[in-house]
């Protein structure tokens, strides 16, 4: 069953620029794969139950007001929102998985000349967000990120082309960013994506600096922001370049971007079980990616595939790093020299250009 799903799912793939399918043709298609996982029952059918999924976590609806609408009890609702919400999460270990670890530079970096030749060898991006999350009043210090909201920590890794290639949630909010990057690259059963040698991953300053994963410099200015206008210009090698990976790194921030505006219920979690949430997290980060695939002017995407697009939320998420661990080993002082010969090689590029 496993290699007939990824099969379609590959074929899938391979049909990315003629697709023109519509909100309609989306949601035919992830019934099917649904089919494949989960059966009709007496009352309710796969796509009904597909259907009262899609309302719950794209709208926020609560559960009474669908059982409401599709007359069933709060009780089938609820089942079937957790047997979909499962077959999801089955697909994502299908669909959310890096597709260009070994083989060719991404289009994305080859087309632009602000990023090409210098980070050839990238493969994609890594960052953390902060979640909505639903927990006991006695658990809640844990729990309770910056502006006291109620959150968990999920850290993702995307390509290039705005698809979710690893998701790990369930974290506390208050959980330091590289405690949970470290965490998941130690567990055997997360399954980290690990670039292959000489490829690598930009993360922001709050990730440690070893191999197969190119942090910015830090003491210099990096978020977008700072460099708006023609005052504020790169005057250095290191803001150059902290400039050029800020606006790299940029493709997660718009990929979270998605992620929250498409499915509310990531910015409002109703009160469901907390051990249940982290796979609400994985199945819509399965949906990002099934609807990147199947529909290439799905207008969500379009709206955040402006470059540069400054995510409100984000960057105060990712500017606020209160430590992080200092891993200093022969790994991370390769990858300082392989940042510092990149940084050389742009600055004197940018100089001939711009005399």
């Amino acid at each position: 069953m496993r290699d007939a799903l990824k099969a379609w799912v590959e074929a899938s793939k391979a049909r990315i620029e003629t697709s023109q399918a519509r909100t309609e043709a989306l949601l035919a298609r992830v019934e099917l794969v649904v089919k494949l996982l989960v059966e009709d029952t007496r009352f309710v059918t796969v796509e009904e139950a597909v259907a009262m999924f899609f309302l719950i976590v794209g709208h926020n609806v609560r559960m009474r007001v669908v059982a409401d609408r599709f007359q069933h009890s709060t009780e089938t609702v609820a089942r079937h929102f957790k047997e979909v919400r499962r077959a999801l999460c089955r697909l994502g270990k299908i669909l959310i998985c890096p597709n260009n670890m070994i083989n060719e530079v991404s289009s994305y970096v080859a087309s632009n000349p602000k990023y090409f030749p210098w980070f050839k060898d990238c493969i994609g991006a890594i960052d953390d967000t902060h979640i909505s999350a639903w927990v006991p009043a006695d658990r809640q210090t844990s729990f309770r990120g910056r502006k006291t909201v109620i959150t968990q920590n999920v850290m993702c890794a995307c390509n290039f082309d705005m698809m979710f290639t690893f998701v790990y949630a369930g974290w506390e909010g208050t959980a330091n960013d590289a405690r949970v990057f470290l965490d998941a690259l130690t567990r055997p059963e997360v399954n980290f994506p690990w670039p292959s040698e000489g490829k690598y991953y930009v993360v922001d300053s709050g990730y440690p600096c070893i191999s197969g994963f190119l942090p910015p410099y830090r003491g210099e200015r990096y978020h977008l922001q700072e460099y708006w206008g023609r005052r504020n210009q790169p005057i250095r090698y290191k803001e150059l370049f902290n400039y050029r990976h800020s606006s790299l790194r940029n493709i997660i921030e718009r990929c979270f971007g998605v992620l929250k505006t498409r499915f509310p219920i990531l910015r409002m979690m109703p009160c469901y079980k907390p051990s249940r949430q982290p796979s609400i997290v994985v199945a819509c980060c399965t949906l990002h990616n099934w609807i990147r695939l199947s529909t290439r002017n799905d207008q969500l995407f379009r709206e955040y595939e402006v470059e540069d697009l400054s995510i409100e939320g984000e960057e105060d998420i990712t500017s606020s790093r209160n430590h992080s661990i200092d891993l200093s080993d022969e790994s991370a002082a390769a990858m300082a020299a392989c940042r510092d010969q990149i940084a050389e090689v742009m600055w004197a590029n940018y100089i001939n250009v711009n005399p």
